[in-house]
């Protein structure tokens, strides 16, 4: 630990060499050593259909800890990412509590719309490097089956009289993937383009086994047209489309037609239910332990921008994030952007420049699914199994957030 504490004060003396600061040792780094996530399922009609929210819960704090690699007393804290149930809280304590973990382990569930699950990463590691806790359970779960994240009845007239970007954050998301459309001039056949390649891109994933190391068996019960429940282990994603073209997308109908006629149940991202989980302690904790490090947390960061374009809320959140560790997007090996739209994530990969090679080289959510609470850890999961696998050391995730947000995280694979 002694030779790491030394590496880690000379990297911090090289200031023209930022990749070599943020991929340093240091006792104090907050690290990952476990990074899981369950199959992604066809919300309404997949295989957690009949899954409620807290076995979901349940389910991947179940498996994390049995993969845990030291006893759950340990962990101090779990914080559940989740948009749609308002009792998400009550449901991520008793889960936890379900799920082998003793009552000595705090849980509490946050929502920042689709970033909640890399919110949740950040609260933790925050903690972690703070020293309130020593390690601590990042998570998110959610079911699109039983709920969304639409505005069902209209805010006070007094606040939306305040502010016309006030009442734009009543705007459905479909809305704003049109107002991006509109204001940009993305045209559909790029939409359409860009939504093939991410299903054609997950294809190859699944078929080659590249999701394998990150994807945690779980067994749930499904009911069948007969109304029998029976038991079943899923294992893979089923928002993957084997062929999906150009050609076939572009003959879906608009979703949203009074907003626009960009958007499609084809280039958006689908309605889906699952969970993910990252372990996080600092380093000296891991070697304590004797545990293998999978990943150092370098940071994360927000930034807003007007509500009725908040899908690009990644141009505004990575930029910002690159400058507090003096980095480049060239310096990005893997970088997951969400795909909440395909709009998004053409406009944000045109503005940034980013290669294309390097964003979402397992396709994203178009293609694999946005359960809200989860995506934000979910990316972390995919994007280090991809950087395992491929060798690479420098993972960006982004995401946008409803309201008019954009939220980025920055970490450095070790295996």
């Amino acid at each position: 630990m002694a030779a790491e504490r030394v590496s880690s004060i000379l990297k911090h003396l090289s200031p023209n060499n930022p990749v070599a600061t943020i991929t340093s040792k240091s006792p104090d780094d907050v690290v990952i050593t476990l990074a899981i996530r369950t199959p992604l399922c066809k919300g309404k009609k997949g295989g957690f259909k009949d899954t409620s929210l807290e076995y979901l819960m349940y389910a991947i704090l179940k498996a994390a800890r049995e993969r845990l690699g030291f006893s759950p007393e340990l962990v101090e804290d779990i914080c559940m990412g989740n948009v749609s149930d308002g009792k998400a809280a009550y449901k991520a304590r008793a889960a936890a509590l379900a799920a082998g973990f003793p009552n000595t382990t705090g849980a509490s569930s946050i929502n920042r719309f689709c970033s909640s699950g890399l919110k949740a990463t950040a609260d933790i590691a925050h903690a972690v490097a703070a020293g309130s806790i020593e390690i601590g359970i990042a998570a998110g779960a959610e079911s699109m089956t039983a709920g969304g994240d639409a505005v069902e009845t209209p805010f006070d007239d007094e606040v939306l009289k305040q502010s016309q970007e006030a009442r734009d954050c009543m705007e459905a998301m479909g809305w704003t993937s049109e107002n991006v459309a509109r204001d940009f001039g993305l045209t559909r056949e790029v939409l359409d383009q860009y939504a093939a390649e991410s299903f054609r891109r997950a294809e190859e994933a699944q078929k080659a086994g590249w999701f394998d190391d990150e994807i945690v068996p779980i067994t749930t019960k499904v009911k069948g047209p007969d109304g029998e429940l029976k038991t079943v282990t899923l294992t893979k994603d089923e928002g993957i489309r084997p062929g999906t073209t150009a050609a076939t997308l572009g003959k879906i109908r608009s979703a949203f037609p009074q907003w626009g006629p960009m958007t499609t149940g084809g280039n958006a991202s689908q309605v889906t239910d699952g969970a993910s989980a990252v372990v996080l302690m600092k380093r000296s904790k891991a070697t304590q332990l004797g545990l293998p490090v999978l990943a150092k947390y370098v940071g994360s960061t927000v930034a807003g921008l007007p509500p009725r374009i908040m899908g690009i809320g990644p141009t505004v959140a990575i930029p910002k994030l690159l400058k507090q560790h003096n980095l480049t997007i060239e310096d990005c090996d893997v970088i997951e952007v969400n795909e909440a739209f395909a709009t998004m994530a053409v406009y944000t990969r045109d503005f940034l420049k980013l290669d294309w090679t390097k964003m979402n080289p397992r396709g994203g959510a178009i293609a694999l699914g946005h359960p809200l609470g989860t995506t934000g850890a979910r990316q972390i999961v995919t994007g280090l199994s991809e950087c395992r696998r491929t060798k690479k050391k420098i993972l960006l995730t982004s995401m946008c957030i409803g309201t008019g947000m954009g939220m980025a995280g920055l970490f450095v694979n070790e295996q």
